[in-house]
């Protein structure tokens, strides 16, 4: 199912996030945390592929679990993470010694980080425990903008790849929100499952599809022109989906992992919608994200102290 797979043993962390930089082909990151992220501290891992496999460039340790990462979008180097500790941490990867900053207002851990994608932006958006959303502008250490209105933890916020200063959140609440920086509230409040909702992204072709995945197993694809039902329904999964990641290269193809210990492959615009599985982990996947220089490379990490690269044959024969 899946072609020349290269693994990195994360040995004594447990794999939160990996993301793959804007800049380099051959960097990606991974959050991880010691414990499962319970308790101990937790290492950002900078790692670099070649033909050989992966091996790691640099990595920084911190004190609380790490949960989440984004990659600048303005500076190659610059990377944040999201703690336990309610911190978010900007690392300069050509600098090996502690953060840049640390960020701390949340009073609970924060779950989620993400770099705005619109250009003449340079905001980071924040998810927590605390129930409330943060924009930040790195250049300043402090926020700019909270936004409340969940009613539970915040598990993912995405910033709009098309629209400035809007983006998406998915929550405990059972809903997915969209937000919107000019009014500070939220424009959308979408019941989009009868269970916590883990994560959402957005389509990158079309500003008002997105796509969220929850503890029912279950991913919806919601156009936001008619949120009454989704335009699409993936089953599948047998238990909470953890992340889904829409393809930077066809309109209607997204990945999602889960704690059932696989990677899924989706065409929601199919008759037959589930295009392929994987699963080379042993434990739960929880970090998961599509190269935007190599066409179907995917990289995953997983509790199983292991981060992966490859390329699914089921998105080669796709094409």
């Amino acid at each position: 199912m899946d072609r020349c797979v290269k693994t990195f043993t994360t040995a004594g962390r447990h794999g939160y996030a990996v993301e793959i930089s804007p800049y380099f082909p051959s960097r990606l990151a991974c959050a991880s945390s010691q414990y499962y992220g319970i308790a101990g501290c937790g290492t950002l891992l900078i790692l670099e592929q070649n033909e050989a496999g992966i091996h790691l460039f640099r990595s920084f340790d911190w004190n609380d679990s790490l949960f989440d990462v984004t990659w600048s979008e303005s500076n190659e180097h610059v990377i944040v993470t999201g703690g336990g500790d309610g911190s978010l941490q900007i690392w300069d990867t050509a600098n090996p010694v502690g953060p840049l900053q640390v960020l701390k207002e949340h009073a609970q851990e924060v779950y989620s980080v993400d770099w705005s994608q619109t250009r003449g932006e340079e905001l980071v958006v924040s998810g927590s425990w605390d129930h409330t959303a943060k924009v930040w502008d790195p250049a300043i250490n402090r926020s700019i903008c909270t936004f409340q209105g969940h009613e539970g933890v915040i598990y993912s916020t995405v910033w709009s790849p098309h629209v400035p200063g809007c983006f998406a959140s998915a929550s405990g609440d059972n809903t997915l929100r969209i937000w919107d920086m000019k009014t500070g509230s939220a424009t959308l409040v979408i019941p989009a499952h009868c269970a916590e909702i883990l994560t959402c992204d957005w389509c990158k072709y079309d500003q008002n599809i997105v796509v969220t995945g929850a503890v029912d197993c279950n991913l919806r694809v919601w156009d936001l022109r008619n949120i009454q039902e989704p335009v699409a329904d993936l089953k599948g999964h047998s238990y909470a989906i953890r992340r889904v990641k829409f393809s930077p290269f066809q309109r209607s193809v997204l990945a999602s992992c889960s704690y059932d210990f696989t990677v899924r492959f989706w065409d929601f615009s199919k008759t037959e919608v589930l295009l392929g599985i994987v699963d080379h982990h042993t434990e739960f996947v929880c970090g998961l994200d599509f190269s935007l220089h190599i066409p179907n490379q995917v990289a995953d990490c997983a509790w199983d102290e292991t981060v992966k690269i490859y390329t699914p044959s089921t998105l080669v024969n796709h094409l």
